[in-house]
């Protein structure tokens, strides 16, 4: 199945205002010293979460790990929003009270992110029991690494989506590392769709890097959950560019033998907006000119958003006794 023109068009401009969100965080926190908690960039992933993402409607379920910046934006939250809730500002998405790994946006059906690894993972496992039991045909998706894949709460969670059939795709973001712990050092198969099979589940592992195919294989298992034929396991091979969190576009001393930078060299040589762009010249369905607007223009939103973010007023002490129950 050959992706239309308007199609591959969208899917590029949703990569790049990922890139272009979390590269002015890098730029923020490394070259400026702000202190925006503790980000955990996207930078390198965005062909999961776009090409993910796009399958979905306002009203299906996501849940992310820490790493939440790319398939909140992915997903359509509001990007000012979520760039006042990285200043800590009254204007931000959860009133500047949860900061980076606590992203949300409920209007497009982002439950959350979670700074608790895996714990994502059984919340839309019940979030698809939910839409089951009000028999809608929505469905909840499941954003975690590659540490979370041995965790308890993935092999409960699996179980539990497969025995009743829930409309959930889990997926996981094998970005190769935990931390700085390799996958080789940390699982005992070559490739965590595998572990699908214990649970009677189609599973499957695609290329990361690769937009289109993430596209196709979301497509998939989301029309799979919507008929009622249960969840899917994908896992999604990429690469994060950058320092496991914070300002580590360099890594740290203690952290910085885990790997090469020619390692990063030949994963960056297949970068997911990189090939899409190639692609779409090659192909003639967009002119370098027009593809260079396009990432000016969203370079000037991401802009706004920074500058939306400084003028936007901090809260009031008295704001901390607010929304700490539900109405």
């Amino acid at each position: 199945m050959e992706l239309p023109a308007e199609k591959l068009k969208d899917l590029y401009v949703k990569m790049m205002r990922v890139r272009s969100f979390d590269e002015k965080i890098a730029e923020l926190t490394t070259l400026r010293g702000l202190s925006l908690g503790m980000p955990h960039l996207y930078c390198g992933q965005e062909a999961v979460g776009v090409g993910v993402c796009d399958n979905l409607r306002d009203d299906d379920f996501i849940t992310m790990s820490h790493r939440c910046h790319g398939q909140s934006v992915a997903k359509g939250s509001n990007i000012n929003a979520m760039m006042a809730e990285l200043f800590g500002k009254k204007t931000g998405s959860q009133k500047g009270k949860s900061g980076t790994m606590h992203m949300c946006d409920r209007k497009v059906g982002n439950i959350g992110g979670n700074g608790i690894v895996g714990s994502g993972i059984p919340i839309a496992t019940g979030a698809a029991l939910s839409a089951k039991l009000r028999g809608t045909d929505q469905v909840a998706v499941s954003f975690f690494g590659d540490g979370a894949a041995n965790t308890g709460t993935f092999h409960e969670s699996l179980n539990m989506a497969s025995l009743w059939k829930l409309p959930v795709i889990y997926v996981c973001e094998n970005n190769q590392f935990a931390v700085s712990t390799t996958l080789a050092q940390s699982t005992s198969v070559k490739n965590i769709s595998t572990r699908a099979m214990a649970y009677n589940m189609v599973g499957e592992t695609i290329d990361g890097m690769d937009v289109i195919k993430v596209y196709k294989a979301a497509k998939e298992a989301v029309e799979r959950a919507r008929k009622g034929l249960g969840p899917t396991l994908l896992e999604c091979k990429t690469y994060r560019y950058y320092g496991h969190m914070g300002g580590w576009v360099i890594e740290p001393f203690w952290v910085k033998e885990y790997r090469t930078k020619e390692e990063v060299g030949d994963w960056r040589a297949r970068d997911p907006i990189d090939q899409l762009k190639a692609k779409l010249i090659r192909d003639k369905l967009l002119a370098e000119k027009e593809l260079e607007a396009l990432d000016v223009s969203i370079g000037k939103e991401i802009d706004d958003a920074v500058e939306f973010a400084e003028n936007s007023p901090s809260p009031a002490p008295e704001d901390a006794l607010e929304d700490i129950y539900a109405e």
